[in-house]
């Protein structure tokens, strides 16, 4: 995954509300806790509702049977879907989670019985290849690593950035530096970071990144080697391994014990993962099984038919 976390508005007052400031405000007052507490039950109860809605609607069954692979899918991919209706697909057709979604969607996927196997964090467009993004960083998964501490969220993901003229020693230096800066809190909170390997091969928008410095899932998994952390772990999407090095279960294998996530998608093309495309996924996901994986394999594909039946499909081929 690839995509940009959203970022949210500073808090500011509402109307009718007023946010304690000392201890000795009048008790009719709320203090800002309490306010945040009313918003975010209000937006989730209404989201919660137009889920429950666009879930009642749906002619769809449980499309997994096995649930060996606990099962996910991104949102992103799927717009211009709205998330509330993603979740109640999600819900009707057997997965476990709906992933890389903003927080404010996270009690809704807890009432739909979901979980968010991984959040989101800064975009792909900075990383830590680069010491001068360190800090931005940094600040962004300290905060998103203790809201998934709080949620039960168990990953965040995180990525390099791009190359940008640097050499191969001196941008291992560099990520090795910046990441050691943060995978302390992360081990404190137990939530695990997922450094993501992307393919720089392809130049179109979303299905390729050249320039980008992780683009080799031997060097990414490396990088992890040299920090030695339980809680770093690479994030590895079979589509961008596929383009880049091909012979993906070997690598899986290979790779097994510094694997945190996984990630689907068609090549060529990153469409529906059918037998349209190059990539055979049910001996992928037996051999990923056999390396005794506990974790989520995240849907990343980019529908070019009909959008839901293509995630069914996906979630047959992958619930071996």
């Amino acid at each position: 995954m690839e995509i940009a976390a959203c970022q949210f508005a500073p808090f500011t007052e509402t109307a009718g509300m007023k946010i304690r400031t000392d201890s000795d405000a009048p008790s009719n007052l709320l203090n800002r806790r309490q306010v945040l507490g009313v918003a975010a039950t209000a937006a989730a109860g209404l989201v919660a509702s137009s889920t429950a809605a666009v879930a009642e609607k749906l002619p769809l069954e449980s499309k997994v049977k096995n649930g060996r692979i606990k099962q996910s899918v991104v949102p992103w991919c799927f717009k211009p879907m709205m998330e509330t209706e993603l979740i109640g697909h999600a819900t009707r057709l057997g997965l476990k989670s709906v992933e890389l979604i903003a927080p404010k969607f996270w009690p809704v996927l807890k009432q739909h019985g979901l979980a968010c196997a991984i959040a989101g964090s800064h975009g792909f467009g900075k990383g830590f290849a680069h010491t001068e993004e360190h800090a931005e960083c940094i600040a962004f998964l300290q905060t998103r690593i203790d809201e998934c501490a709080e949620a039960g969220v168990p990953s965040v993901i995180t990525f390099s950035g791009f190359r940008r003229g640097l050499s191969d020693e001196v941008a291992t230096r560099n990520m090795v530096a910046g990441l050691k800066k943060i995978v302390g809190h992360a081990e404190k909170k137990k939530v695990t970071l997922c450094l993501e390997m992307l393919n720089s091969r392809v130049p179109v928008e979303m299905k390729g990144h050249p320039d980008y410095f992780c683009d080799n899932i031997d060097q990414s998994v490396e990088i992890c080697r040299l920090i030695s952390s339980e809680r770093l772990k690479v994030l590895f999407d079979i589509y961008h391994v596929q383009i880049m090095h091909g012979d993906v279960i070997t690598r899986i294998k290979q790779h097994k014990n510094w694997i945190g996530h996984y990630h689907t998608a068609g090549n060529p093309g990153r469409n529906e993962i059918d037998s349209s495309q190059e990539i055979n996924y049910p001996p992928i996901m037996k051999a990923i099984l056999e390396t005794g994986y506990q974790g989520y394999v995240g849907q990343e594909f980019i529908p070019v038919r009909d959008k839901i039946a293509s995630l069914a499909q996906a979630i047959e081929l992958c619930d071996v």
